[in-house]
């Protein structure tokens, strides 16, 4: 093992019999206090565990943290400075003190493949064998202070010590921090790695004044490189609101407002674009312009296109039904929207699977309306918002890596490209066979950054290296098929235009059609023959894994080999950012005959890059870029490339199967997506009545794909994202059951009596949606009645109406009749109820004995007629006394006289 204490034959011996008496009197101390030598032993073992001699123990103390906090050069070129100069930070963050602490730079071979960038940085300081000198930084530390420093040294031999880096290369750096601890010996006790990209040798800084020549790198064909630069965000508008016309959204929380804002993460990344590509068209250097192509997550556009019109705000995000307060990030929201816009209009832009939804799991849950939402919406959403054509037939899954059922749906959805993980596509009938389709396994770091000695050797050993072309295809993943019943074969879909600028194209099926290129762009290649299988554009593992570890929070992605998987967070935002720099440089810096010169950068969709970090990649991009290692590839062209011969098929990578989306979700996101696309077959468009029945559904069906984000679901606990998701899904199905009860017959109250056995029975339906239904009345008629189907009708929004139907009832007894309404296609709608009904009708025993009745007057009318005519009495006159009878004939007589007087009178 290579000596790490450093040299102290430069100590007096003064001091060293100083502490040596001053060791014997703490010796002492203790033994008084104990009264036993069985101290002794204790204090040996105290003293022995202050000795990190193998600081990749996990029992290991920690006694100093080396904090890397600057570069300089970041990435080394022919004209560079030929001094490298490195500043930290060392704090003590242990107990007690510790004296003497210096650092020094150790350098290790060059990386010399791709799946050593990550290796390396697990390996032990043993493998670092180039050593500079050290360097003083503090005499004494005490708990808690800090002691910031900079150290430089030479990159070349010359006169002075060197790094001894005599050619170009991705070159492993180390620092190395001793120190003495209080009652232990001199020892490192902290180190810090990362990566530093020569991209050639600037001449030695040789005091002698000997010339020496600058080494460029070896002449090669430059990489053509594609850069995805993401803008996402996980998913914040409260769940279970429907769409409206005057109604204010909700957010879960303000932090998109301060994200927008000056200084916030996405602020920063759109700012970086600006201040490299700049914000001018017509002065802007393409060579870098034509390598970036814009992801835009459209979820992300729909919120802040809500949050430019005012909205609230939850006081408390674990409260969905709690209070709300008023947003403070509308013009935020607004200045950041106009900046994409125009960033936009001149810059590839490509739309990003709808709220980094998990595509494998939308696969799952099988609903045609929340695919094509999730798919085929995106492009048209930010086509519209950003008023600028997007990329067609491309999707970006967020895991990098899909099974054959999400392949299926990609296709089926016009999807010609897939772009994914190089380990997420293998050779036809190798899946699973794979280094990068075994199981996870958990490897530790501890806070030096350094694995447990357990996982050195693992850490050693080589990984495979991945060869996979740009592009290739998966043969197994095409429509399917004409059926025997002869069903047509699904037609395939064109592929993505080849031209150098994004197409333009209102289709929603992933279709395109090709524009004229601006003047200055060359020809775009021939465009090859649409073929039915889907193709996977791969990108490199090693350089994704590396960008994703910049900037705050980051993420270990589920394409991350598992043996080479560990907690970045504990290495410095510097270091992390040394090593995308010196990932992306690996590939232009190593020509290797089995891989392609090329490369397609991705980070990770929810990037926490800064400014300057996302300015500093930016820079890296463009250096190679102009110093002829590299070469600008748009994503269209990139996608157009026609596919390696071999045949291959998607290997879902385990990680990934982990990080998704747990099945449980899939069953009841299936069932609320199906009550979605009932109701809105029921709802009536009305012209120019808004909200539309899909403004006012389609919020509720973006919830459930909100639900299935992979956002934050790659920290490696489950248990938040799995909180938010059992969130949405209930916000989402109360306001569906709300929603199918708000169409409902009213109950009448009391018995309804109808006036005949034919009278219409009277019903009042309501509808407290805003946007007109279609519905069905589902009576269950008893025997005794006979009630007429309607059909369909239809309520107007938010009021009710009235409805005769028609209805025979042959009973006179109190009829209990069930009613209850129903979509057009027999979806229950509202709270059944029930009639209750009496009828004034007697049946056939009223008709018989009206018909007796009206017989038998007329018999009796006949008889007396008769009766008078011939002069007889009628009996029915039997019993009156004759003169009564002529004194009233006398008196009618007498009154008809005057009345025909008064009358005579009158007309005179």
């Amino acid at each position: 093992m290579t000596q790490t204490f450093r040299h102290r034959a430069a100590i007096p011996l003064g001091v060293v019999a100083g502490r040596r008496v001053g060791l014997f009197r703490i010796i002492v101390a203790v033994l008084t206090i104990l009264g036993s030598v069985t101290a002794l032993p204790v204090l040996i073992a105290q003293h022995a565990a202050a000795q990190p001699t193998t600081p990749n123990s996990s029992s290991s103390p920690k006694f100093l943290k080396l904090t890397l906090d600057s570069v300089n050069p970041a990435a080394v070129t022919t004209t560079s400075d030929p001094t490298l100069t490195v500043a930290g930070t060392v704090t003590n963050i242990g107990d007690r003190v510790v004296d003497d602490v210096s650092v020094r730079v150790q350098r290790a071979a060059a990386v010399a493949t791709p799946s050593a960038l990550r290796s390396t940085l697990r390996l032990d300081q043993v493998n670092y064998d180039v050593t500079g000198p050290f360097e003083d930084v503090a005499e004494r530390l005490s708990p808690g202070q800090r002691k910031q420093f900079t150290i430089s040294i030479a990159l070349r031999s010359g006169s002075s010590t060197a790094l001894d880096i005599s050619k170009p290369g991705v070159y492993p750096l180390l620092l190395n921090v001793n120190g003495e601890p209080a009652y232990g010996t001199q020892a490192r006790l902290d180190d810090a790695r990362f990566l530093l990209p020569v991209l050639g040798v600037p001449p030695a800084a040789d005091t002698s004044g000997a010339a020496t020549q600058p080494v460029p790198a070896a002449p090669d064909a430059p990489v053509a490189t594609t850069l995805l630069w993401p803008l996402a965000d996980r998913p914040r508008l409260v769940a279970g609101v429907p769409g409206s016309v005057n109604g204010k959204a909700e957010l879960t929380d303000d932090e998109l407002a301060a994200s927008l804002g000056k200084g916030g993460r996405l602020d920063q990344l759109l700012g970086a674009l600006e201040s490299v590509l700049g914000t001018n068209p017509a002065t802007r250097d393409r060579t870098l312009t034509s390598a970036v192509c814009v992801g835009v997550d459209p979820d992300l556009l729909i919120t802040a296109q809500a949050m430019t019109k005012g909205y609230r705000v939850l006081a408390s995000p674990s409260d969905p039904d709690g209070a709300t307060r008023a947003g403070a990030g509308a013009d935020q929201a607004q200045t950041w929207l106009d900046r994409l816009r125009a960033v936009a209009a001149s810059v590839c832009t490509v739309a990003l699977p709808f709220a980094q939804v998990d595509v494998t799991a939308l696969a799952a849950v099988n609903d045609a309306d929340l695919s094509a939402r999730a798919l085929d919406a995106p492009a048209d959403i930010v086509d519209s918002i950003l008023a600028t054509k997007t990329v067609r037939g491309v999707s970006v899954p967020d895991s990098g890596s899909i099974d054959q059922s999400a392949g299926m749906l990609l296709r089926s959805h016009g999807f010609g490209t897939a772009v994914l993980a190089d380990t997420a596509a293998v050779p036809l009938g190798t899946a699973g066979t794979t280094a990068a389709s075994q199981p996870p396994t958990t490897t530790g770091r501890n806070s030096t950054g350094n694995q447990s000695t357990a996982n050195q050797s693992t850490a050693s050993q080589p990984l495979p290296e991945t060869s996979t072309p740009d592009v290739v295809r998966l043969a197994e993943i095409a429509p399917v098929p004409a059926t025997p019943n002869g069903t047509p074969e699904a037609t395939p879909e064109p592929e993505p235009q080849t031209s150098a600028t994004p197409a333009p194209s209102t289709s929603t099926s992933g279709t395109s059609t090709t524009s004229t290129p601006p003047p200055g762009t060359p020809p775009p290649p021939a465009t090859a023959p649409a073929d039915p299988a889907l193709h996977a554009a791969t990108f490199d593992i090693w350089s994704a894994t590396a960008l994703a570890a910049v900037g705050s929070n980051p993420p270990t992605p589920s394409f991350t080999p598992s043996r080479v998987r560990y907690d970045v967070t504990n290495d410095s935002r510097m270091a992390r950012l040394q090593d995308a720099l010196g990932a992306i440089t690996w590939t232009a810096l190593n020509p290797e005959p089995n891989r392609p010169r090329s490369l397609l950068l991705v980070p990770p969709q929810q990037w926490g890059a800064n400014r300057d970090e996302a300015t500093a990649v930016l820079k890296q991009v463009e250096l190679l870029l102009h110093n002829n290692l590299a070469t600008p590839r748009t994503l269209a062209e990139l996608v157009a490339e026609p596919p390696d011969a071999q045949p291959y098929e998607p290997d879902y990578l385990p990680q990934a199967a982990h990080d998704a989306v747990p099945e449980r979700f899939v069953v009841p996101v299936r069932d609320q997506g199906h009550r979605i696309t009932e109701l809105m077959r029921a709802l009536v468009e009305v012209p120019e009545a808004e909200p539309t029945p899909r403004q006012f559904l389609t919020p509720l069906r973006d919830d459930l794909l909100r639900l299935m984000t992979l956002s934050d679901r790659r920290s490696g606990d489950s248990a938040q994202p799995d909180t938010y998701a059992q969130r949405r899904l209930d916000q989402t199905t109360r306001t569906m059951d709300r929603l199918y009860g708000s169409v409902t017959v009213l109950p009448p109250g009391g018995v309804y009596t109808l006036a005949s056995e034919q009278s219409p029975l009277l019903l009042v339906a309501r509808n407290d949606l805003p946007v007109a239904i279609r519905i069905r009345f589902r009576i269950e008629a008893p025997a005794e009645t006979k009630i007429t189907d309607p059909g369909e009708e239809t309520l107007p929004p938010t009021g009710s109406r009235s409805f005769q139907i028609p209805t025979e009832v042959s009973d006179s007894r109190n009829l209990v009749i069930p009613i209850s309404l129903t979509t057009p296609d027999g979806i229950a709608l509202g709270n059944p109820t029930s009639v209750s009904v009496r009828s004034n009708a007697y049946g056939q025993t009223l008709a018989i004995i009206t018909a007796c009745a009206g017989i038998l007057l007329f018999l009796l009318a006949g008889r007396r007629l008769w009766r008078r005519f011939h002069g007889q009495p009628d009996p029915a006159d039997e019993g009156f006394d004759p003169g009564t009878r002529r004194r009233v004939n006398r008196y009618r007589r007498a009154r008809q006289r005057v009345l025909q007087q008064q009358e005579h009178q009158e007309a005179r």
